[in-house]
């Protein structure tokens, strides 16, 4: 079983903790992290997963490079460290993170025959990679690809994939990149 720490409206623990599936069942707010895998090339790219057909939520669903609940105890860095670890292989210097914002996110559905009703709190992160070799977790992801930024947010925009993300995430890194020089990252 994964326990979540039950979080305040703006992320903080409350002392309490959750396990996860009662957590998206009865809608109680906890943290995860996103971390946005991005490259320049000839235009800035973005790594996004494709979600594994069993995955409790948007199953085969393109998604964010990788993320994760944050387990009870456990900061937002350390739970993206983690999960880059886990379902990339990737190994990430935490001096090299940056921060994009903090995302508040509610969200009701079934899946599988399943209610799931999240709420969550989100740390947003982008993380500089030039790699096209990854080891992901098959239990999570089915394959990873590169896309442009921009043909990134016309396709969510749009539309014009299987996806569950979403434009104003997508916003909040383009406005973070916008306002630093990706040079001081790599």
């Amino acid at each position: 079983m994964e326990y979540l720490d039950v979080v305040d409206e703006l992320g903080n623990p409350t002392g309490q903790i959750v396990e996860r599936t009662i957590a998206h069942e009865k809608g109680i707010r906890h943290r995860t992290s996103h971390v946005w895998i991005i490259r320049k090339k000839e235009k800035l790219e973005i790594l996004l997963q494709l979600r594994s057909k069993e995955k409790d939520s948007f199953p085969s669903c393109f998604d964010i490079s990788t993320a994760g609940h944050i387990p009870a105890g456990c900061s937002y860095v350390e739970s993206a460290i983690r999960e880059a670890k886990e379902e990339l292989g990737i190994e990430i210097d935490e001096k090299k993170l940056i921060y994009c914002g903090k995302q508040n996110r509610e969200f009701k559905g079934e899946f599988h025959g399943n209610v799931f009703h999240d709420v969550q709190i989100s740390n947003v992160y982008c993380y500089y990679l030039d790699q096209d070799q990854f080891t992901v977790q098959k239990e999570e992801i089915e394959k990873v690809v590169w896309m442009s930024f921009d043909d990134c947010v016309n396709g969510v925009k749009h539309n014009l994939f299987n996806n569950c993300i979403f434009m104003d995430e997508l916003e909040l890194i383009e406005n973070t990149l916008k306002q630093i020089s990706l040079e001081n990252y790599l």
